[in-house]
């Protein structure tokens, strides 16, 4: 397995440590936004950061603060994964199209309150993927991959692999599920960086084997380019690890 220079492990865990400490509920606690980038970060998983847009003057502000072009999209659960709802507007050149964008938005889907708008600079295009890691109860820590959208969640096209993972059971992963082909050049289509997205399973996968305090990461969408990758959203829960009463063989269930 690839040893990374970068990883704070012992910062990392001094992390975890002062979270769960200050959690009101001993069960446990789903982290807010910038303490889940900051302990990605920790392990060199970068997440690009979404600033909030309660009204349209402080989007404005969070545009130019991040830099044209924009995307403005609603983080409300109820929409998060409904594309075809319109709660997310890309490509937004100017504070005219941002603003066009956010009347557009509330006028169909609701209030600012319940959709709970960010702003985020765009990115490269690629292939969105979702990266996710659990803990099965049976076979322990668990890392997960597919395509964003119907892919995974419609036909239940996700591969998975116990952590920890080597650099090869990394490759396999990417390779296993049917829609792979998406991702090296289908019909003409330029490669993505696979590479990256190797590493960045190898290095999710790293964080929860040191720290199972870290019991679920989702990671969605992981848009990969032709040059690297963007983890637009990260979501972290930390709670006391759980207890594995067997002590045999690791082995994943039929997902």
């Amino acid at each position: 397995m690839p040893e990374y220079d970068d990883i704070d492990e012992q910062g990392a865990g001094d992390l975890i440590e002062h979270l769960l400490a200050k959690a009101a509920d001993p069960r446990g606690l789903t982290l807010e936004a910038d303490d889940a980038r900051h302990l990605l970060g920790r392990y060199g998983i970068g997440v690009h950061q979404a600033l909030p847009a309660p009204d349209a003057d402080t989007a404005a502000r969070a545009a130019r603060d991040a830099g044209y072009p924009v995307a403005l999209k609603t983080t409300a659960p109820h929409l998060r994964h409904r594309p075809d709802l319109g709660g997310v507007r890309l490509d937004l050149a100017d504070e005219e199209q941002l603003r066009r964008a956010y009347r557009e938005l509330t006028h169909t889907l609701g209030r600012p309150a319940e959709l709970r708008p960010v702003v985020q600079a765009m990115v490269a295009r690629g292939v969105d993927t979702v990266v996710r890691a659990g803990h099965d109860p049976v076979a322990g820590a668990v890392l997960s991959f597919g395509l964003a959208g119907a892919a995974s969640e419609l036909l239940g096209d996700t591969a998975h692999r116990l952590i920890p993972v080597t650099d090869r059971e990394a490759g396999n992963l990417v390779r296993s599920i049917r829609t792979a082909p998406l991702l090296f050049g289908w019909r003409g289509s330029a490669p993505v960086d696979t590479a990256a997205l190797e590493e960045l399973l190898m290095r999710l996968s790293r964080l929860v084997d040191d720290h199972p305090e870290v019991v679920t990461v989702a990671l969605e969408p992981v848009v990969v380019a032709q040059e690297g990758l963007s983890v637009l959203s990260a979501t972290v829960r930390l709670a006391p690890p759980p207890a594995r009463d067997d002590l045999g063989p690791r082995t994943l269930p039929a997902y």
